[in-house]
């Protein structure tokens, strides 16, 4: 916006001299100028105090700003640490030790009389857990020549599959360099420093990189099949996207994923086009998780459910930076809805009783009623040219919009018990994307970070599925790589 100079003394004087209508002409003038920066210095205000607690901010945006006061997270009422039922992880001496080692008593500690010779009455037992020295172990393939005494024929014995190359590393040390890179987010570099370290052995850079390339060509007909079961599946799948660079250009990681299943894909787009070409959403006609992103909603033959976790940081802003009281009511009512879910869940119900669903939708559309009265829509200034599109709005009257217009995927999770309350499935998926990001930085290359997502959604599935990740690894290596249970009697594993 260009700004408007300031008239000079002079210049004031003979709009003065001019009348009224031109002293109410410049003073309108003024009076829209003024409005105008108070409209761009509140929404920069409203940017500057956002943060994860009240946006969709992840919390690697707050940097060393002070930290956010409160919390989401109300009081559960349960003690502070294990709860009851826990199975725990307190060391537990083994009945077969490899080792022992007896500490004898030679001389008595009173008398100082020898005991080497008298026979102990028994033993007081203590057990050390311990890490053998770590080191290689090499095996060398010798494969037969004959020569036949009859013909003359060279023959040589056939080295096993898996012995290609004069000198290689096995696949469960293959297995280790991915772990450590592609699971632990450890740089190239420093994976191969941490395996000098173990056993002593230098590794290259390429051959870190090799065996997760290797990694990722086998286990990709797993994460295909993977989405296709996200795609026919009944249960939610949960949906959401996070920015990544890649090479020093912004990309989106996709995720689609449920409590056993995880797919994520990378693409140079956000939205729309990245939907249509990943092609998962487009064919989903079950219930999807997601935020309130308006590209989600152009897919009509889904069942959408909107993320409350998001609704509530939204509305602590709201109360926050415009101090209105219905949204802290409308927070406080979809806690309080949730509390009666889950409590009618764990007493074995299914759904909660008619005449409290029309009370809790009642005072749902009441506080929408009283947001909309304290933010009606803006008025076009007189004078000003109509600019094309929708006018711009505040904040609270964007959130009350989306909540009116999209209440069914609101409350979704009142109606249907299958339903989730939020999108925390989507988001503990996406969390390790933001985390390779802080420990090794950004990916180099497209096909490094197509790699990443191949692994981490491979390694995801099966930890969900309770597999060693270390040897999900190596089996994938060996060309073997785990099918989830869920999967099976679809895909069956490879002979």
């Amino acid at each position: 916006m260009k700004p408007l100079p300031l008239p000079s003394e002079q210049e004031i004087r003979a709009i003065y001299a001019e009348g009224e209508e031109a002293v109410v002409r410049t003073f309108e003038q003024l009076a829209a100028v003024v409005r105008t920066l108070e409209a761009r210095v509140q929404a920069l205000e409203d940017q500057l105090a956002k943060n994860s607690g009240n946006s969709s901010k992840p919390p690697s945006s707050d940097g060393f700003k002070k930290a956010v006061k409160g919390s989401l997270r109300r009081p559960s009422g349960k003690k502070a640490g294990a709860q009851a039922g826990h199975p725990g992880r307190t060391l537990q001496a083994v009945a077969q030790p490899d080792h022992v080692e007896v500490h004898r008593v030679e001389q008595c500690q009173h008398c100082q009389a020898r005991l080497a010779a008298v026979e102990a009455e028994g033993y007081e037992r203590r057990q050390v857990f311990e890490v053998p020295p770590l080191r290689l172990e090499v095996t060398e393939h010798q494969a037969e020549i004959k020569i036949c005494p009859e013909c003359g024929q060279v023959n040589q014995a056939l080295f096993p599959e898996a012995v290609s190359q004069p000198v290689q590393y096995g696949p469960a040390f293959k297995a280790q360099l991915v772990y450590f890179n592609q699971y632990h987010h450890i740089p190239v570099d420093r994976t191969a420093e941490v395996m000098s370290d173990l056993y002593g052995q230098p590794v290259g850079d390429g051959t870190i990189v090799a065996a997760s390339s290797r990694v990722a060509s086998q286990v990709k007909a797993v994460n295909e099949a993977v989405k296709v079961q996200l795609i026919r599946t009944d249960q939610p799948v949960h949906l959401d996207e996070t920015g990544s660079r890649v090479a020093q250009k912004l990309h989106w990681v996709h995720v689609a994923s449920t409590a056993r299943l995880t797919h994520l894909e990378l693409h140079a787009h956000r939205g729309t086009k990245a939907h249509d070409e990943i092609d998962l959403l487009p064919q989903r006609t079950g219930p999807v998780v997601h935020d309130d992103y308006a590209s989600y909603y152009r897919y009509q033959d889904a069942q959408h459910i909107a993320c409350n976790a998001h609704h509530l940081r939204e509305l602590e802003f709201i109360q926050e930076r415009y101090a209105q009281p219905w949204a802290k009511s409308l927070a406080d009512l979809l806690r309080e809805i949730h509390q009666s879910v889950e409590a009618a869940r764990q007493a074995g119900q299914t759904a909660l009783p008619p005449d409290q669903l029309v009370t809790f939708q009642q005072r749902y559309d009441d506080l929408l009623n009283q947001g909309f009265r304290a933010n009606p829509p803006p008025e076009p200034e007189p004078g000003r040219a109509k600019v094309r599109g929708k006018p711009k709005q505040s904040p609270a009257r964007n959130l009350l919009n989306r909540l009116y217009q999209h209440h069914q995927a609101v409350l979704m999770f009142m109606y249907d018990f299958k339903v989730p309350f939020d999108n925390n499935q989507a988001e503990r998926d996406l969390r390790m994307v933001k985390l390779k990001q802080k420990v090794s930085g950004c990916f180099r290359t497209s096909e490094g970070a197509k790699i990443f997502c191949q692994i981490r959604s491979y390694i995801s599935t099966v930890r969900k599925q309770d597999h060693n990740v270390l040897d999900a690894l190596r089996l994938a290596l060996v060309g073997t790589p785990l099918w989830p249970v869920d999967l099976l009697c679809h895909n069956p594993v490879p002979a």
